[in-house]
This record gives structure tokens, C-alpha cells and sequence, in this order.
């Protein structure tokens, strides 16, 4: 327990996974109330919108709108999903976006032909243009990401060696290009980590990489989520993925109603708990994720927000 971090640095995804994954209609207005509320908890960064093709992705049509309408609130980072360079210039119309570039590889090589269509050394023969690409429109470029290095519904379990292998390769990448990788994301996209797994994946890369910094990107798809974030907190990993309420899922993983990543106010409990600082106030947060519920018009899988927090309850006991 000696490597817990004093504080965590929370990267809220909800509006963004959740308003895209969503039957709806949402209302424009809607989505901007949420993002509003969040921003006033004391979170400091918040996915608000994908940019990409209304066609594929009907609730994120008004992504544009949804940007636009946003109340800044000092210190808050505002970010967005694009998946191509006609999303990144929408994104980059918007000046109060925060935009960074990330590399992206697939422990699954069964995973990456079923999302993107492409091999392994497709996806990887992509990266030196992407991240010129990146270059040329003035984006800071500085993360990579492994999707499903914890495992995959249609390939099994991954070896931790692959995940340093791509960690490896996408460090090379960037150096061919003077570009310095210095954090990276590791996902358990379909839920297939415990916390003896993620001790394993993060331990070895810590061994092969320890000038890197790591975040997690975990999904509650069978009821580990907060177990594997307590394992990534006591090896030391303070930056985390999260969704407002549990908002959200996995359109991919070849489960109809898969949890989405770990709840927010959930894992700020946790941490609240266990004296890590988040900088979040978890009663506003818990509003937050009470209207995310009503916005939608229908149950999510948070607990906190039924419970409400352990300090709240020892003010009234007190």
C-alpha cells in the first residue's frame, strides 16, 4: 500500500461516452446542463463530444452545438474524440477545446480487424502519418494507447509482453519523428482484468519503461472495475478514465448492455476514503450523476449516488 498516490488525476468521459452510446434524442441543452455541472465539481478535465459521422453516430450530430454552447469554467479542460483527420478539423474550429494527439495500437489483433479493419502491421504502418498529421496542425502529441491489453472477447487473454512490445514500437514511432512519448494509456476495453492481472501488465511495463507515466482506462463490464482501479492505485498509477454514473458502454465488445468504464463518483468515494486527494466535491459530483439518470430517463449503474458519500452521512450523525 506504500506506492498509493496522494492524489489522482481524473479524466471524466461521460457526456462523451455516454450521449454517444445513448438511443436518445438527448436535447443539446441537456448534454450542455451536464457538462456545466460537471465542470463545477472541481474535476479539471472532461471528454465532452466525438467528432465524427452522424450517420454512424446519431447522438453525437450536435457535437458542434454542444461545444459552442459550453459556459468555460477557469481551469477546466475541455477535450473531444475524433477518429480521422475531418474530425480533428472540427475539433480544431473550436479554440476552447484542449487538443491532444495520442498514438493508438491493439493488443488484439481479432479486436483491431473487427473495429478498424486492419492488421496489426496496417495499424502500425498508420501511426508515422497520423502523427504527422498531427504535427502539421500544431497538436501536441506526447500519449500512446493500448486498447484491450488486458484481454479480448474474441481472442482470449493477452500477454503482457505484447502490451510492452506496442508500448515499444510506439515509442520508436515517435522518436523516427523527434516526438517525445512519455505517457501512456493502458484499456480493458471488455472487461477482462482483475487485480492480480493489472498488477502483472502495469508492473511489467513499469520494468521496461520506468520513465513513462500510466493511466487506466478501466470497464465494469463484470463487476471488477473499482477492484482493478484499488490494484492500479496501490501500484502507484494516479490518472484514471472515468464516466459520470457509469454513462456509457462498449458498442464493441460483443456484449448487448456491457458496463461502460468505472462510475465516477464511485471511484472518487474510494479514493475520498482512502485519504487520495481527487479535488472533487463528491456531493456535487453526486448531483451530477442524479441528473445524468434523469437526463437519460432511465436507471445507470452507479451506487454512490443512491447511498450518497460517507462524509455527508457523518455530518448527520455527528
Amino acid at each position: 500500500m506504500n506506492d498509493l498516490p496522494a492524489r489522482v488525476h481524473i479524466h471524466e468521459e461521460g457526456p462523451r461516452e455516454g450521449f454517444q452510446i445513448e438511443p436518445g434524442p438527448i436535447a443539446t441543452a441537456r448534454k450542455v446542463e451536464l457538462i456545466d455541472a460537471l465542470a463545477r465539481t472541481g474535476l479539471d478535465h472532461i471528454q465532452v463530444v466525438s467528432f465524427v459521422n452522424p450517420k454512424r453516430v446519431p447522438g453525437m450530430a450536435d457535437a458542434d452545438e454542444v461545444v459552442a454552447a459550453l459556459t468555460p469554467v477557469e481551469g477546466v479542460q475541455y477535450s473531444a474524440l475524433w477518429l480521422n483527420q475531418q474530425g480533428l478539423l472540427r475539433a480544431l474550429a473550436h479554440p476552447g477545446l484542449t487538443l491532444e494527439g495520442k498514438l493508438t495500437l491493439y493488443a488484439s489483433p481479432a479486436f483491431l480487424m473487427k473495429n478498424q479493419n486492419r492488421t496489426p502491421d496496417e495499424q502500425l504502418a498508420a501511426q508515422p502519418e497520423l502523427l504527422r498529421m498531427y504535427l502539421h496542425y500544431g497538436v501536441p502529441v506526447r500519449s500512446g494507447f493500448v486498447t484491450a491489453a488486458f484481454g479480448c472477447n474474441f481472442e482470449g487473454d493477452i500477454p503482457p509482453a505484447r502490451v510492452v512490445e506496442l508500448i515499444t514500437r510506439q515509442r520508436e514511432i515517435a522518436r523516427e519523428q523527434d516526438v517525445v512519448l512519455d505517457h501512456f494509456g493502458l484499456a480493458d476495453t471488455m472487461g477482462w482484468a482483475n487485480p492480480q492481472l493489472v498488477r502483472r501488465v502495469v508492473g511489467a511495463v513499469r520494468d521496461a519503461h520506468p520513465d513513462i507515466s500510466l493511466s487506466l482506462h478501466l470497464h465494469d463490464t463484470r463487476g471488477l472495475g473499482l477492484a482493478n482501479a484499488l490494484a492500479g492505485l496501490e501500484m502507484g498509477v494516479d490518472r484514471f478514465d472515468t464516466a459520470v454514473a457509469g454513462l456509457g458502454g462498449c458498442p464493441f465488445a460483443a456484449l448487448k448492455g456491457a458496463a461502460g468504464n468505472i462510475c465516477t463518483e464511485d471511484f472518487v468515494l474510494l479514493c475520498e476514503e482512502m485519504g487520495i486527494d481527487t479535488g472533487v466535491d463528491l456531493d456535487a459530483l453526486i448531483e451530477c450523476a442524479r441528473l445524468a439518470e434523469d437526463i437519460v430517463g432511465h436507471p445507470l449503474p452507479g451506487k454512490v449516488k443512491a447511498g450518497g458519500s460517507l462524509s455527508a452521512m457523518r455530518r448527520r450523525i455527528g
